[in-house]
């Protein structure tokens, strides 16, 4: 026997305004946020296409009168102040954020095998102590370890940027790709073992392609980790060596910048990693959702 229950028709009138009310509510607040967001980089849009080398950014303009490509071309034929060695100061700033997220990738990858996948006893217990190290803020250990690279002789070499950010992404790497692999059944492995394969094929055919999402996640993750660090690069590299992220800094060390050729340039250095979460972004969104899911 059922029972129809009947909900009172003022009750339904008030149920549906409040829905269309929270919708309503959740577009208006996502909006106010992607302005919020995008603003600065709008901004940066502004300056770098002002021909009065960004004095637009001071006067409240929503769009300039008047577009320039001077900021742009001035960057790439490296005309403007700072910017002479613009191309050899992107290329420091790629090596250093491409070679952080292939070691990265590396090391967590295999770390993380050998602890979840081949069953390491207390493996788990040092790659979460790994973890302690975040409980101390970088801008600390910046003069231990500027004392340490140049006891290996690594004084302002890219080399000893690298090692730094590449410690400082493989503990939460590891961790992610550890949280991971719990969605991969042991039975895969098993049945590997069973055919004869060795931990190396089990890495190689099994546990990389499996992961493909989680290492497109730390990807991105050492990459920006690299790509947004100025302290490391300020205090180890020589003006001489630098990146360019150290040279925008220069601006706020100068009265009379040339703002737009700058702002320009802080474009074009933003691009590599657009792209590569462009590319990778299938794999970054399934990675991101699997492991919500199984948290």
């Amino acid at each position: 026997m059922s029972i129809a229950l009947s909900v009172p028709q003022p009750a339904r009138r008030r149920y549906r305004l409040r829905r269309r009310l929270g919708d309503v509510g959740s577009v208006v607040l996502a909006i106010v946020l992607l302005i919020w967001s995008l603003l600065p980089v709008y901004q940066m849009l502004l300056i770098a296409l002002d021909p009065e080398e960004g004095e637009i950014e001071f006067s409240g303009n929503i769009w300039p009168s008047e577009l320039s490509l001077d900021g742009f071309r001035e960057v790439v034929m490296q005309e403007a102040r700072y910017l002479e060695d613009f191309w050899q100061q992107f290329g420091n700033s790629v090596f250093i954020g491409l070679l952080t997220m292939v070691l990265t990738v590396l090391i967590a990858s295999l770390a993380s095998f050998a602890v979840s996948r081949m069953r390491l006893s207390k493996g788990s217990l040092l790659t979460n102590a790994a973890l302690l190290t975040y409980a101390i803020p970088a801008s600390f250990l910046i003069v231990p370890y500027y004392g340490i690279m140049h006891g290996y002789g690594l004084s302002n070499s890219l080399w000893a940027v690298i090692a730094a950010q590449v410690a400082f992404a493989i503990p939460f790497a590891i961790l992610m790709l550890q949280l991971y692999a719990t969605l991969i059944p042991f039975e895969l492995d098993d049945a590997a073992r069973v055919d004869g394969a060795s931990p190396v094929q089990l890495y190689l055919r099994i546990y990389l392609p499996l992961m493909t999402p989680a290492l497109a996640v730390v990807a991105v993750y050492a990459l920006l980790l690299a790509w947004n660090d100025y302290l490391y690069q300020a205090v180890l590299l020589s003006p001489r060596n630098t990146t360019l992220a150290v040279t925008q800094g220069l601006l706020f060390t100068d009265a009379d910048a040339p703002w737009n050729a700058m702002m320009a340039s802080a474009i074009i250095y933003v691009l590599p990693p657009i792209a590569l979460l462009f590319a990778l972004r299938r794999y970054v969104v399934a990675g991101l959702t699997m492991a919500d899911d199984n948290g």
